[in-house]
């Protein structure tokens, strides 16, 4: 029997078989706050890197349909793990994009994924409805909203609107999970068509977070250039506390080539057979590459084994949900008057931004 009764509450965006990677026999694994006015502490994995109903959605026979759906790819890819654990590598093709798949599944999952997407959307709004003058609220709300506002509705919706951040915009779980498996799906062959390089650790050991797949910059590059999955030198995910995985840039592989040149498919083709993949021998060098970037790149919280305190990095980041931001323009004040000149509904285009 289904139904909300056998409903799970408490959904994981870390998941737990992962995080058992870097907790003792029994599951107990330190969190450490990035807020400076709480403490660390030692918890169970079934009580951290998770939230109450995340990823419920009401109305379905199951509301946790998607939670079970995730445990499928979490339990593929545990059991992955457990095959580079025991050095059986280079993975198959298959293994390899099931794992790449989980990772960019990973990268998107977290709470601030869907705060970004809610702040990216509230400073839209605000442009939106800011560029088109006060005059033209009514007519907005018409159009997107589906009613006739009073006067004083039309007021607190250009005082929401026109705020320093935009109106409180909530996305719901279903339209999260919807951009979250949109999303993993476009980022997988970044992962799978890199050359993996397993890192295995014996002295020193590698912590993780609630953001355990990190960008690393090209060491060339300023920093004030922008980076994604496709641009960055390499991506680090920490896959136990004695185990790492370095996907480096293909690029160099491919220096010279034209992307029209039949060797660049040759040379993809290898890449995902493993071919020039490789394992080695975790170096201090290593560690700090593969713990100063994770720890830099949290948004909440650091986790790591009780006797692996030594390799948490100092200086670490205040929290922060939001990993993309929105200045310039949509940043602009607004004195009522339309951008465009005229007050009537209008739809607002890119080079109309790029104009302002």
């Amino acid at each position: 029997m289904t139904g909300k009764g056998n409903t799970a509450k408490l959904h994981h965006y870390v998941p737990q078989g992962y995080l058992r990677g870097f907790a003792t026999e029994k599951g107990r694994i330190v969190a450490l706050p990035l807020d400076r006015s709480r403490t660390s502490f030692t918890s169970s994995v079934k009580n951290v890197a998770a939230q109450t109903h995340f990823h419920t959605v009401d109305g379905l026979e199951e509301p946790d349909e998607f939670e079970k759906a995730l445990s499928g790819v979490e339990g593929q890819a545990i059991s992955i793990i457990g095959k580079l654990e025991e050095s059986k590598f280079p993975l198959s093709e298959s293994d390899r994009w099931t794992f790449s798949y989980y990772m960019a599944l990973q990268s998107v999952r977290g709470p601030d994924t869907r705060k970004t997407m809610e702040h990216l959307r509230a400073k839209f709004v605000r442009v939106e409805i800011g560029a088109g003058g006060r005059k033209n609220v009514s007519n907005w709300t018409k159009k997107n909203l589906g009613f006739d506002p009073s006067p004083e509705q039309e007021d607190r919706i250009w005082a929401e609107a026109t705020q320093p951040g935009g109106p409180p915009i909530s996305f719901s779980n279903f339209a999260h999970i919807q951009h979250m498996v949109d999303t993993a799906e476009k980022l997988t062959p970044y992962f799978a068509a890199r050359p993996w390089s397993i890192v295995k650790f014996e002295q020193r050991s590698l912590i993780t977070s609630d953001a355990p797949v990190n960008l690393i910059p090209n060491p060339k590059d300023a920093a004030s250039e922008g980076m994604g999955f496709m641009t960055a030198w390499g991506i680090t995910f920490p896959l136990t506390r004695k185990l790492g995985l370095l996907m480096s840039d293909p690029m160099v592989m491919l220096d010279g080539l034209e992307s029209d040149d039949s060797r660049v498919q040759e040379l993809r083709g290898a890449i995902l057979r493993g071919e020039a993949d490789r394992m080695q021998t975790g170096t201090t060098a290593m560690e700090k590459l593969f713990n100063e970037h994770l720890a830099h790149s949290a948004r909440e919280y650091v986790y790591h084994h009780p006797e692996d305190t030594k390799f948490v990095p100092d200086g670490l980041p205040e929290p922060n949900l939001i990993n993309m931001s929105a200045g310039g323009f949509m940043d602009a004040e607004f004195d009522g008057e339309p951008w465009f000149g005229s007050p009537e509904p209008q739809e607002i285009k890119e080079e109309d931004f790029n104009q302002a």
